[in-house]
């Protein structure tokens, strides 16, 4: 998005030690309680996905910067990894119910803000504050589920929750090209924030009455100098390489990111002595011991910078370098979301158990077979090429990586101790939306400086800006091809074979644990 007993203590499900009873099956409450976090948990997923389809226009709508766009992306994306760490803690300590209602509330608030924002400032610290507050919001989810629901109906509940995702997935850029495309009362891609308030302000009112508050009864302490130090230590690296661009790369951006190293080496040693101290570090670094879980993170880490670049240049090179409206370009992603859904319901349920991770391999030679034929198409069609040119490398694409994303967490937590199961979940989904955020400040580097020099060459000439995109767009795919080859290597050190290994609880990663060792919970 736990830890071993205590000593002298039975092992026991540390989900049923931290929940409370759960509710009558009888009591149709509990439906209506799910009803409001999955309505939640979606509004989430589309957030995270209708923005880029809004890019062009938020640029021209606001006269934002290329950092500035990247940052409204990245912005959210950094917040909400740094609010994960500790946002089911919280919610295990003061209660989920309440975490939750916060989330929903401020989440509502700042979609408010980023719809109403009158420039590109006042946008980014929104979507900053948007990401924060969904931090809070989203690990209660399935805490809330599985203290609301008994056990036999939580499969069917669980059932539920990944189609939600899929459903975000598939919904959030269609929805996004809509709203943009239709241009409600002139609000331009406003609608596409304003549309969260009806949903926000009717869950934070439902949720008040039909959620039930659940805690933990010994949570772990917050280890607030830790999120303090990786926060500091990500800014430090994202912001002078989204920034430097723009600013002729100064000096302090190189030092910057230099000592970025050195901020993110002193969380390490930081959470080494927190480990010795008190037993409750902000990371179990312990998890690292396991080579298929360190490489799993690598895997997880690089696989987010794989889509922080490529879902932004894709929009950038359609809106901008084709020209094409957010509804034409919306819609040629349908095949691509398709095939990621299909290809991830066969991969876990026909051909992981019986190829184990070379599926996993195969998903990444795949993208990456899709990524060519994606720059060979580019480069041959130039500006005429069309959607229905742009279905089969997409559809090769969405199939590798539904090879990749539906497997990969268990893949990773195969060789985990089930007691650190809940840790290493957590840690898996922090690593992916940091990826994300440092493969979009990389953006500045693999598309926006080809950019540059295309139009300097041409000496800033209008015509030349199309052009300039397309060539940016096949220099970005390259970056990523490699990006992907990294992957498959580094899939390597994960297991041969999943099959037989029971992932842990879906719930587990959002549930504190009643014991001494400590545990990330997000």
């Amino acid at each position: 998005m736990t830890s071993a007993p205590p000593s002298g203590t039975s092992e026991a499900s540390p989900i049923s030690a931290a929940a409370p009873r759960a509710e009558q099956p009888g009591d149709r409450r509990r439906w209506f309680a799910l009803a409001i976090v999955m309505t939640a948990a979606f509004m989430d997923l589309v957030d995270v996905t209708i923005v880029n389809i809004a890019i062009p226009s938020i640029q021209g709508s606001l006269g934002a910067s290329f950092s500035a766009i990247q940052w409204i992306t990245a912005g959210y994306a950094l917040a909400f990894a740094a609010g994960l760490i500790t946002g089911g803690r919280l919610g295990d300590i003061y209660g989920r119910k309440r975490l939750f209602l916060i989330g929903i509330g401020g989440f509502t608030a700042a979609s408010a803000l980023c719809g109403f924002a009158a420039n590109p400032d006042v946008l980014v610290a929104s979507r900053v504050l948007q990401g924060a507050t969904a931090a809070l919001m989203v690990p209660q989810v399935l805490s809330i589920v599985h203290a609301t629901f008994p056990a036999h109906e939580r499969g069917k509940v669980f059932g539920l929750f990944g189609a939600i995702v899929g459903l975000g997935a598939v919904t959030g850029p269609l929805l996004g090209a809509l709203l943009t495309e239709w241009n409600l009362f002139g609000l331009e891609w406003r609608p596409i924030f304003l549309i969260n308030l009806p949903v926000g302000i009717a869950g934070l009112v439902l949720g008040a009455k039909f959620i039930t508050e659940s805690k933990a009864p010994r949570a772990l302490k917050l280890d607030l100098p830790g999120v303090a130090l990786v926060v500091l230590g990500l800014l430090a690296l994202i912001y002078p390489l989204t920034r430097g661009r723009e600013l002729d790369w100064p000096l302090w951006g190189h030092l910057s990111m230099a000592g970025s190293l050195l901020i993110l080496a002193a969380f390490v040693a930081y959470e080494k002595w927190k480990t010795r101290r008190d037993g409750s570090p902000l990371v179990e670094l312990s998890l690292f011991r396991v080579k298929s879980f360190a490489a799993g993170i690598a895997v997880q880490l690089t696989f987010g910078v794989f889509s922080g670049i490529f879902f932004m240049v894709w929009t950038l090179y359609m809106q901008i370098g084709l020209g094409w409206s957010a509804l034409r370009a919306g819609v040629t992603g349908i095949p691509f979301s398709v095939a990621v859904s299909v290809a991830a319901g066969i991969s876990v349920q026909k051909l992981v158990p019986r190829f184990g991770r070379k599926v996993l391999q195969a998903g990444a030679l795949t993208m990456a077979a899709g990524l060519l034929l994606y720059i060979w198409e580019a480069h041959h069609f130039g500006a005429a090429i069309s959607p229905w040119q742009m279905a089969l490398p997409l559809t090769v694409m969405g199939l590798g990586m539904g090879l990749i994303v539906a497997p990969l967490t268990d893949a990773v937590l195969s060789e985990v101790p089930k007691e650190h199961s809940g840790s290493a979940s957590g840690l898996i989904n922090t690593t992916g939306q940091t990826g994300n955020a440092f493969g979009i400040g990389l953006v500045s580097v693999v598309f926006f400086g080809v950019i540059d020099d295309k139009v300097e060459l041409a000496k800033g000439a209008r015509s030349a800006i199309g052009p300039a995109y397309v060539d940016a767009f096949q220099s970005a795919l390259g970056w990523v091809v490699g990006v992907l080859l990294v992957i498959f290597l580094l899939m390597f050190a994960l297991p041969r074979k999943t099959a037989g290994h029971q992932a842990p609880d879906a719930a587990a990663p959002f549930e504190d644990e009643v014991r001494k060792e400590p545990a990330l919970t997000v």
